[in-house]
C-alpha cells in the first residue's frame, strides 16, 4: 500500500495484491500454474480528498485464475461518492461481497481506508480538534491509544482524562500524534 499527494491536491492509495503458490496448482477451469507464477496479480487505486471522500476507483487485474475475473474491476465503481469512515468494511463487504465483485479486489479497498487516512493525516492533524455536541473531542475513544483513561487524553485533553493517576511522559509518546 502507497499513498500520494498529488499535484491537483488529491490523494491517490494504492495497493496490490500477489497470489504466488510454492507448488504447481491447478483451478477448475483446467488453468495450471508452475511453482512460483503469479496465480493473481491485481491492483486498486483510491483517489480520495482530504475528507477522505472517494473520487475515483480504478483497478486492474494483470493476472487472474479465470478469464471472466478481470471483467469485476468495472464493478469497483460503485465506491466513487463513498466516504472513508466508520463502517466503511461493511459498506465495502455489502456493496461488492459475493457475485458482485472480486473478492481479492474487494479485499484490498478495506486496508486501503487505512493507507488514506495514515496519508493524510498530517493535514489533518493540523486543523482543529473535532468536537461532538457535548465539546468532547470525537478523537477520544476512538481507539486504544486514545482511550479516555490513557497518557495521551491526559496529556492532550486534560479535562477529559478519565485514569486515576497522573501518567509520566514516555519518550516514545513525545512525537506526533
Amino acid at each position: 500500500m502507497r499513498g500520494y499527494r498529488r499535484d491537483d491536491g488529491l490523494y491517490d492509495i494504492e495497493g496490490r495484491v500477489l497470489d504466488t503458490k510454492k507448488t504447481a496448482a491447478s483451478n477448475a477451469g483446467g488453468k495450471s500454474w508452475n511453482a512460483g507464477e503469479h496465480m493473481h496479480d491485481m491492483w486498486v487505486r483510491l483517489v480520495v480528498d482530504e475528507d477522505l471522500l472517494v473520487h475515483d476507483v480504478v483497478a486492474v487485474s494483470d493476472t487472474t485464475p479465470y478469464p471472466v475475473c478481470r471483467d469485476a474491476t468495472a464493478a469497483m465503481r460503485v465506491i466513487v461518492g463513498e466516504r472513508i469512515a466508520a463502517g466503511w468494511t461493511m459498506l465495502v463487504k455489502s456493496r461488492l461481497g459475493g457475485a458482485k465483485g472480486c473478492t481479492h479486489l474487494m479485499e484490498l479497498l478495506i486496508p486501503l481506508a487505512t493507507a488514506a487516512f495514515q496519508t493524510i493525516a498530517e493535514v489533518r492533524l493540523s486543523r482543529p480538534d473535532k468536537l461532538n455536541t457535548m465539546g468532547r473531542p470525537v478523537k477520544i475513544d476512538s481507539c486504544y491509544a486514545f482511550g479516555a483513561n490513557r497518557e495521551i487524553v491526559a496529556r492532550r485533553w486534560p479535562k477529559f482524562y478519565t485514569g486515576s493517576e497522573v501518567p509520566e511522559q514516555r519518550s516514545e509518546d513525545a512525537g506526533p500524534e
